[in-house]
């Protein structure tokens, strides 16, 4: 019904519509937010011959949709998508500050190298860092499945689609004779 009503308000513009539609998955999302998540499910995934392993918690409100097939798929999407990129944090809030700061320091550095002029330094240091973020947290890279969303779309969608608030919780990712640095 949602997309009927959808391309009526975009007068058939698929294109148009399937935005209006991401655009109230986000509201909708932001809206349950503050909701509690004590129900969900841990998965694990075996990738590579058993190279490398992950476990990951997802959170949801209820019983009844931790045990969905949408729930499911997605949180073993997660597990996935955690094995293939190696995520530093799931979001921008929980990278270290050492981390964080450590690679602004690279990035003025290769600035000054190249000798840009002080005044824009800055600029490039936030846009390197905004590629960092991209590709270390999890919520902001790029689905593996589809490149053209993130995780955080994707997370937003499932909530849209249930009308529940969900948490990526916890990943941890193994990898065969990774050191424990």
């Amino acid at each position: 019904m949602d997309c009927k009503a959808a391309l009526l308000e975009c007068d058939g513009d698929i294109s148009k519509a399937t935005d209006n539609l991401r655009k109230k998955g986000i509201a909708t999302a932001k809206k349950r937010g503050g909701r509690a998540t004590s129900q969900g499910q841990v998965q694990s995934y075996i990738h590579a011959g058993g190279k490398i392993g992950v476990l990951v918690e997802v959170n949801c409100e209820t019983d009844f949709t931790g045990k969905t097939e949408d729930f499911t798929s997605f949180v073993k999407d997660i597990a996935i998508q955690v094995a293939a990129t190696n995520p530093v944090a799931i979001d921008r809030e929980r990278v270290p500050e050492d981390v964080i700061e450590k690679e602004k320091e690279i990035y003025a550095s290769q600035a000054k190298a190249s000798g840009k002029p002080e005044k824009i330094i800055e600029k490039i240091v936030e846009g390197k860092l905004k590629k960092f973020f991209s590709e270390e947290c999890l919520l902001e890279q790029p689905f593996v499945k589809n490149p053209d969303i993130t995780i955080q779309n994707l997370l937003n969608d499932l909530i849209a689609k249930t009308g529940e608030n969900m948490v990526v919780k916890r990943f941890v990712r193994f990898q065969l004779g990774e050191s424990d640095n």
